[in-house]
C-alpha cells in the first residue's frame, strides 16, 4: 500500500492500534495527523514517526466534549487542508455489571466512543465529499457485533458506531467516499487498564485474554489492508474473539452460552 502525498488523521494516536497505525502509515509515506488528549505524549509519538514533526502534525483533541471538538478539528483542518483518511480509533472500554454501573459512566462511553467519533465525521466529510474522495475508518469493536456481560455500555457505544457506519456508508457512496468498520477482538493494548468501573475509576489491570491476544502490528497490518481493497467492514482477532460474530449468527444458542462464560473487549 502506497499512502506517498496522502494525509491520515488518526484519534486515540498515543498508545496502542493508534500509535502503531501512526507508525505504519508514516513509514508507507503518509503525513499523519495525530490526535488526543496529552500533547507531551503526540509530541513523542509524532518525533518518533519518519519525517518527525517536519511531516506530521498535532491537533489535541477531547473526544468527550463533542462541541469544542469540532471548534478545535475544524480550526486544525484549515491549517492542514484535504485528509485522506480518518482513522476514528480513540475511545474507552469498560468492566462493570449493569445494576453496579452508575449511569454517569454510560454517559461517558456514548460520548467518548460515539458522539466524538460522529463530532469529527462531521467535520471533515465534507471536503471528502466536494472531492469525491476519502476512506472514513471506524474502529468499534467485535463488542459492537455481538455482546457479552460486563460491557453494557461499552458494548452500547461500539453498536452504535456500527450502525452509525452502516448508514454513513449509504449516504455517502455515491460521493466515491469509503466507510470501513474495523471490529477488533483481543489485541494487545491497554484497553482493560484503562477501561472504566462502576463507579468511573480505571480497571488499573490488564486482562490476561488481551495479554494473549493480537500485537498491534498484526492488527494494524490487517487495517491497513482493509483499507487498500475498500472493505465495508473487517472482523480481526484470533480464537474466539475474532469467531464470534459468526457463531453468534449461525449458532445464536452456543454464542449465548460463551457470552455467559467469557468476556469480549
Amino acid at each position: 500500500m502506497n499512502l506517498e502525498n496522502k494525509t491520515v488523521w488518526i484519534t486515540g494516536a498515543t498508545s496502542g492500534i493508534g500509535k502503531e497505525l501512526a507508525r505504519q502509515c508514516a513509514e508507507l509515506g503518509a503525513s499523519v495527523v495525530l490526535s488526543a488528549r496529552r500533547v507531551d505524549v503526540l509530541e513523542a509519538v509524532r518525533d518518533a514517526l519518519p519525517g518527525g514533526k517536519q511531516r506530521h502534525h498535532i491537533v489535541r483533541l477531547d473526544l468527550a466534549d463533542a462541541e469544542q471538538l469540532m471548534v478545535d478539528a475544524a480550526a486544525a483542518l484549515e491549517n492542514i487542508g484535504t485528509i485522506d483518511i480518518l482513522v476514528n480509533n480513540g475511545g474507552i472500554s469498560q468492566r462493570g455489571f449493569f445494576l453496579e454501573t452508575e449511569l454517569e459512566v454510560y454517559r461517558r462511553l456514548m460520548d467518548v466512543n460515539y458522539l466524538g467519533t460522529v463530532a469529527l465525521i462531521k467535520v471533515v466529510l465534507p471536503a471528502m465529499c466536494a472531492s469525491n474522495q476519502g476512506s472514513i475508518v471506524s474502529i468499534a469493536s467485535v463488542a459492537g457485533k455481538c455482546g457479552s456481560k460486563l460491557r453494557t455500555g461499552y458494548s452500547g457505544s461500539k453498536f452504535a458506531v456500527v450502525g452509525m457506519m452502516d448508514c454513513l456508508r449509504a449516504e455517502v457512496s455515491e460521493h466515491g467516499i469509503h466507510c470501513l468498520t474495523v471490529c477488533p477482538g483481543y489485541v494487545q493494548t491497554d484497553i482493560a487498564i484503562n477501561a472504566l468501573t462502576g463507579d468511573g475509576s480505571a480497571k488499573g489491570v490488564s486482562d490476561s485474554v488481551i495479554d494473549e491476544g493480537l500485537t498491534t502490528t498484526e492488527c494494524c497490518q490487517q487495517i491497513l489492508k482493509a483499507i487498500d481493497k475498500k472493505q465495508d467492514e473487517v472482523v480481526i482477532g484470533k480464537g474466539v474473539s475474532g469467531l464470534a460474530p459468526t457463531i453468534k449468527r449461525f449458532f445464536p444458542g452456543l454464542y449465548a452460552k460463551l457470552a455467559a462464560k467469557r468476556v469480549a473487549v
